[in-house]
């Protein structure tokens, strides 16, 4: 069992969340993040994959580190430091998707408007896909296989990725914040897509950034644990701990 001694755990998406934001925004967040680093437990939530953020942490050194990493949209989890998994998490994650990205992808092989995403992660098979091409029946086809599917956009990119039945980002963190027994009261989420919609949907405190995709926007209006701030990106973040006083 691992323990934290932080007050506060925020746990963010990067793109459009995190990373969101004028360079001015984000460089004044950073170093206030910095000078709370006593208190507060970073953690990123992310749809990208454990090499894009190594490198895109080697690349920019003023960007805060996180603690812990939840990447590929919640199929990897791993010490931010060292990179070495959370076995007992993973273990579950691996468990639960069984080796199956040939399965998927040749489940999905003729199917219209989706295309492969040149990445290869090794717990889910993520699509691009044409919102005016996709098929409902694509959908349903990888729900009665047995997966879940998340469809989510950022900017021009429009995401489909096949996962582990019952693996997202949200209930990836529920399991660490009972694996460092962390205390779900002092958790703030974070996000701006669909694919973060999980996240919201653990109960704990949430924030919806101003830049969020509307899909979410209108998810998020039965949900009195999500705030929806009016500023985007970074100063979201920093406006929703304002709100809920953990600033």
């Amino acid at each position: 069992m691992m323990k934290s001694n932080h007050s506060l755990l925020l746990a963010t998406d990067l793109d459009g969340t995190f990373l969101g934001g004028s360079q001015q925004q984000r460089t004044e967040f950073y170093q206030y993040i910095e000078t709370q680093r006593h208190r507060l437990l970073l953690v990123y939530v992310t749809g990208r994959e454990l090499d894009w953020i190594s490198n895109f942490l080697d690349k920019n050194p003023h960007v805060p580190k996180p603690e812990y990493i939840i990447g590929d949209v919640g199929t990897t989890i791993v010490h931010g430091e060292t990179f070495e998994p959370i076995y007992t998490i993973q273990n579950w994650i691996e468990k639960q998707w069984d080796n199956a990205n040939e399965k998927v992808k040749q489940l999905l092989a003729n199917e219209p408007g989706i295309e492969l995403q040149p990445v290869n992660p090794d717990y889910r098979v993520s699509y691009y896909y044409d919102p005016e091409k996709l098929q409902s029946s694509t959908i349903q086809k990888v729900i009665d296989a047995g997966f879940d599917c998340i469809i989510s956009c950022h900017d021009i990119y429009f995401y489909f990725d096949v996962m582990p039945k019952g693996v997202s980002k949200g209930p990836t963190l529920l399991k660490f914040l009972k694996e460092i027994n962390f205390n779900g009261d002092n958790t703030i989420t974070c996000g701006d897509t669909l694919n973060d919609l999980s996240l919201f949907e653990t109960g704990l405190k949430g924030i919806a950034v101003g830049n969020s995709e509307p899909k979410l926007v209108d998810k998020i209006q039965t949900m009195e644990n999500v705030y929806y701030s009016l500023h985007p990106g970074v100063m979201g973040i920093w406006d929703g701990l304002k709100v809920y006083g953990k600033d």
